[in-house]
């Protein structure tokens, strides 16, 4: 489907998205379709992870911050494409869910969660190589760009809750200065800001 970063086909091949779907829709975990998997949340079409982590061009010796674990399933594709991944999940459940699978199934000890509002990031870890965003904010988040490096990359979806986002290439150059691209038009839900909900 487009896809010729070998080191990210490579990775897809080794995680089964059957662990991070909930078990009644584990016959449908390898359809090339998102799939719900609770309060709100989808786990996103396999093509889009792939083509999202294709763009964050990984060479492997990358500090990652991914906002918006999720299932947890494109965390387990960046643990094996980057040194460090640091994901960050605003509904308390989904983290522990996808802890049980990354930290607890899979022990992958590049990996590190937390609860907290994402759109803030992880300010006391940046800055960072990449960012990754699987939730669309309204407009880019001015406050994940400030935490990434010079010579960094975030890639993340961009628009209006109603509508089709775009997905957005941004690159910050060595002197600071910030570019950004439109490469695929996506639909992810929306970034939800704020405290996040005790369980």
């Amino acid at each position: 489907m487009g896809i010729r970063d070998e080191r990210v086909l490579w990775a897809f091949g080794q995680v089964e998205r059957r662990l991070f779907v909930p078990p009644a829709l584990r016959e449908e975990a390898d359809a090339d379709q998102p799939l719900p998997i609770g309060h709100g949340q989808t786990i996103s079409q396999p093509y889009v992870v792939a083509f999202m982590t294709e763009q964050l061009t990984l060479r492997g010796a990358e500090k990652v911050l991914e906002v918006g674990t999720g299932s947890g399933y494109q965390t387990a594709i960046l643990s094996l494409l980057a040194a460090q991944v640091l994901s960050v999940e605003i509904v308390p459940e989904l983290s522990a869910r996808a802890a049980e699978v990354l930290l607890g199934l899979l022990v992958l000890p590049n990996v590190r969660l937390r609860v907290a509002d994402g759109s803030a990031g992880w300010p006391e870890e940046a800055p960072f190589d990449r960012i990754l965003v699987t939730a669309a904010p309204r407009a880019l988040p001015r406050t994940l760009v400030d935490q990434l490096r010079p010579g960094g990359r975030m890639v993340v979806p961009v628009g209006p809750e109603a509508d089709v986002q775009m997905l957005q290439v941004v690159d910050k150059a060595e002197d600071g200065t910030v570019s950004t691209r439109d490469v695929l038009p996506v639909r992810f839900v929306p970034m939800t800001s704020g405290t996040p909900r005790l369980a």
